[in-house]
């Protein structure tokens, strides 16, 4: 099929020959698991247990908080021993609300939800609520609610799914090792989305430098004889797997700043996505765990795992052989837009695409420097932006004018700052910038309620008022109409 360019980019060293291959393989069951209430983006589940309860794998432990938001089910039997805070897997280390559950050993199931015996004949509601059920979500990262991408061709008019294999992640071999051994799963997965938001053409897009997951996947939809469906390669280019640029490539279509690729046709979801959509449609089995990849130069033996959900990366590291040394850098994702972590003793959870322990002579940089203006990291901007002006103003902290020139816009997959020759940290400043400007929008948007409400109260206590004058004229009126009367008899 025709491909479009982009604009911008990088090419970066992937290192993906420590895992890539590593057939999967299933991490033995940990003695405790440290379940998160926030798993997602939207609200924090909701429990549904308490201390002291006993629950079998799959069974829900805490509801969705809103519309916006997933349920969290059991990822094995066992004893609720507390609902408390725990360290998150967020650079902070701050603590967040968590299921803590104290496995039997037993990892017995509850009993399954039915299985949607024929899928291409329900609707999308039906399948969008059994994806809600199951409490999925994007695997790739995001971790957004599937349920809601699910139902969109419900509201919106969609041609296209495209299916995100490209994992241009440096050092992540998950999404390859799902491409090429659960096969069958991830396609079903595919059919069955496509089915739900009613679109007659999908592309499963994955990069060259996965020759085996191409292949393999085209053949396989050969074999099926699905002709909707196309895998392409594409070039590997640092953030193909974005979603907007990937279905600029794949489209031609540009999707508008502070919109969604929906609002131009076309949805993206992740490959191990399709798979828990097929989980959960053909067996009743909710979000439990995951695969993932355990990789870097410190990781004695990287591998990719199926890893239950709230398992710890203690845990993760020693069933790989423990480190060769201690990491100069632990991150939860890839080396690119993956999350420092605070230490060992936090959780893997709905979006945790991999854990890498990086020693000192892998990480990309140096010494901060000043900034001589050379354009680098302007042209490899994929969405067009100037990040030399926006860091300057964002130092300055005149977060207004890096707004207007579209700090908002950034996607924050730090092609900049890997090719800056000064090694400035430009999107730590992109992602200051935006959490600054994010609260306060919150902030304007709760001081406009508020004078909403004044607004209103004031009307209201002006109609009181007036209803009060109104009745006081009213009595008086009545009051007077007898001694008329009476005066008149007297007349």
């Amino acid at each position: 099929m025709k491909l479009f360019r982009i604009r911008g980019g990088v090419h970066v060293e992937h290192r993906k020959e420590l895992s890539s291959e590593q057939a999967i393989v299933t991490l033995p069951l940990p003695a405790w698991l440290y379940i998160p209430l926030q798993q997602h983006i939207g609200a924090p589940a909701e429990p549904v247990v308490v201390e002291g309860d006993v629950v079998l794998k799959g069974q829900l432990l805490a509801k969705a908080g809103s519309a916006v938001s997933a349920p969290l089910h059991a990822p094995t039997s066992g004893r609720i021993a507390q609902i408390g805070d725990w360290m998150a897997p967020h650079p902070s280390g701050l603590t967040q609300r968590t299921i803590i559950l104290e496995s039997d050993g037993r990892d017995q199931w509850c009993e399954p939800l039915l299985p949607i015996d024929d899928p291409f004949a329900a609707d999308a509601k039906t399948i969008a609520a059994r994806a809600a059920e199951c409490g999925l979500v994007g695997m790739g990262g995001a971790a957004f609610p599937t349920a809601v991408k699910l139902d969109l061709g419900t509201r919106i008019k969609l041609d296209t799914l495209v299916i995100n294999g490209a994992e241009c992640e440096p050092y992540l071999t998950c999404d390859d090792r799902l491409m090429r051994e659960r096969t069958d799963e991830v396609l079903d997965g595919v059919r069955i989305m496509a089915h739900a938001l009613g679109v007659e053409r999908i592309v499963v897009a994955i990069e060259t430098n996965k020759p085996q997951a191409l292949a393999i996947m085209t053949q396989a939809v050969a074999a099926g004889g699905w002709s909707k469906i196309t895998v392409t390669g594409i070039p590997a280019r640092y953030p193909m797997g974005s979603e907007r640029h990937l279905v600029h490539v794949l489209t031609g279509r540009e999707t508008p700043a502070r919109k969604l690729t929906a609002d131009i046709g076309v949805v993206v979801h992740n490959v191990a996505t399709a798979r828990a959509v097929h989980h959960a449609v053909r067996h009743g089995r909710p979000l439990v765990a995951r695969v993932m990849t355990v990789s870097g130069q410190a990781v004695r033996r990287p591998q990719n795992i199926e890893v239950p959900l709230g398992t710890l990366v203690a845990e993760l590291i020693d069933h790989c052989g423990g480190l060769t040394e201690p990491p100069a850098r632990l991150l939860s994702g890839g080396p690119m837009m993956g999350q420092p972590l605070p230490g060992r003793k936090v959780p893997v959870i709905k979006g945790t695409s991999g854990i890498l322990a990086l020693s000192a002579v892998e990480l990309h940089g140096g010494p901060v420097q000043p900034c001589i203006k050379c354009g680098t990291c302007v042209s490899v901007c994929p969405c067009g932006l100037v990040p030399l002006e926006m860091a300057s103003y964002i130092r300055k902290d005149r977060l207004d004018a890096a707004a207007k020139i579209g700090v908002q816009d950034c996607v924050g997959c730090g092609s900049c700052a890997y090719a800056c020759p000064a090694h400035i940290p430009l999107v730590h400043y992109f992602n200051y910038a935006k959490g600054r400007l994010s609260a306060q929008e919150r902030e304007q948007r709760k001081r406009d309620r508020i004078k909403r409400l004044a607004v209103a109260r004031a009307d209201r206590m002006e109609k009181i008022a007036k209803a009060k004058r109104e009745a006081m004229a009213a009595r008086k009126a009545a009051a007077k109409k007898p001694e008329a009367v009476a005066g008149s008899a007297q007349a």
